[in-house]
């Protein structure tokens, strides 16, 4: 079989941050550090796969973290309408990462079966673990459900030829990382498990965790899981966008030819 090409479409950003935000223990904490939000597209001629699908405008107002792009409109250069996609692996429900599955009325979800059961247990009792979710996010993954349009994985397993979700945990129960079969070698979308190449590099914790140790040893699997580190993909470092080729569109960057330079930070 062929290979998949992969697109990151970035559709939000968050300037107003600090090293604080994405670090723990981190010494220069009230530094300045931006985030990027982003959606990525698998692509292998007529098949389609959409990992994650970003938030909306309403979310956007309620949480005060506006989108430059609506999901829907930032898919469109790659010809992507929501009606046609019918798979998307949510990498896990929070509320940037799940927050347009509304959007996508005919897709079936591939969800592992620890994120939905931490997304609506006990855990949820909890104001700062329930932060990152929204729960007509979550309300929306259980209608899915109920329609017959999840498909739950317990670990690894294979979405599509060439396409695999593991589950990391740690930044949330259930955190999958998507492995992909490029020309470039293995890439992996690693989603939360890594915000930012430096949380991969230097083993540096994101501060928001359910599970330290399998965050730290997640860092371990996304190296081993991909062809090289060049090839794992941040959920949400801004410095994708200086490494990465651009795109057929501003906001979109083409992942699966291989860095232009090499991964530093």
């Amino acid at each position: 079989m062929s290979d998949w090409e992969v697109h990151a479409v970035k559709y939000a950003d968050r300037n107003a941050r600090t090293r604080a935000d994405s670090f723990i223990f981190d010494d220069n904490h009230d530094a300045p550090h931006p985030m990027d939000y982003f959606m990525w597209v698998l692509r292998r001629g007529a098949e389609v796969i959409l990992v994650d699908t970003g938030y909306d405008s309403n979310e956007a107002a309620a949480r005060g973290r506006p989108i430059r792009l609506d999901p829907v409109a930032s898919l469109a250069p790659l010809g992507v309408r929501p009606e046609d996609i019918s798979q998307v692996i949510v990498t896990h429900l929070h509320y940037d990462h799940a927050g347009g599955l509304h959007l996508f009325p005919n897709a079936t979800l591939h969800i592992q079966a620890a994120e939905m059961a931490y997304a609506t247990g006990p855990c949820m009792c909890h104001d700062t673990l329930r932060m990152p979710f929204t729960a007509d996010h979550i309300c929306e993954a259980i209608k899915r459900l109920y329609s017959g349009k999840v498909i739950f994985h317990d670990g690894d397993a294979q979405v599509a030829e060439g396409v695999t979700v593991h589950c990391i945990g740690g930044h949330s129960r259930g955190l999958q990382a998507v492995r992909v079969r490029t020309s470039a070698g293995w890439l992996v979308l690693a989603s939360d498990a890594a915000h930012f190449y430096e949380n991969l590099i230097l083993r540096k914790p994101f501060p928001i965790v359910v599970d330290l140790e399998n965050m730290l040893t997640g860092f371990d699997t996304l190296e081993r899981l991909a062809t090289s580190r060049d090839l794992i993909i941040p959920g949400h470092d801004p410095k994708v966008t200086q490494f990465y080729p651009q795109g057929i569109a501003d906001h979109i960057w083409r992942l699966d030819l291989g860095p232009i330079s090499k991964v530093t930070l």
